[in-house]
């Protein structure tokens, strides 16, 4: 097991409205290594983009609970989103740009790839009926 500098971890409600405190819940891991502005937003929008895909595409109208876990080692800061909701059964085509199961939503789909620009490493674990774990790490400075 690594040994991490700080970490946590924050479970909500898969509503939209927790996106906004996934946002300033990593906002506020981040400011000790006194990030840029950009990199704070790049930080802020990629996991705002998996707690976004957990909520509509994990568990839809059905509800549930979105795990955001922080870590920061030096530099390195490693977020993990996870839920238990219904699972990517192709995650490489879900990863391509502008492909989504919810057109009807008018989603772009662009999630994945946001996440994958403004990180610096990107993975994606999924089950069909048991959730999807998103891994996220960024080096700031």
């Amino acid at each position: 097991m690594d040994s991490f500098d700080n970490e946590m971890q924050l479970v909500f409600q898969a509503k939209s409205c927790n996106e906004a405190l996934a946002r300033m819940t990593v906002a506020a891991f981040l400011t000790p290594l006194n990030p840029t502005l950009e990199e704070l937003a790049d930080a802020k929008t990629a996991v705002s983009e998996a707690v976004t895909n957990a909520i509509i595409h994990g568990y839809g109208e059905n509800g549930g609970m979105v795990e955001l876990w922080c870590a920061r080692k030096g530099r390195e800061v490693f977020f993990r989103i996870t839920d238990t909701g219904s699972g990517i059964a192709d995650i490489a085509a879900a990863m391509e740009p502008m492909y989504t199961t919810k057109p009807e939503m008018e989603r772009s789909g662009m999630g994945f790839s946001f996440m994958e620009a403004f990180t610096d490493e990107l993975t994606v674990e999924s089950t069909v009926g048991e959730g999807t774990v998103v891994n996220m790490k960024k080096v700031i400075g």
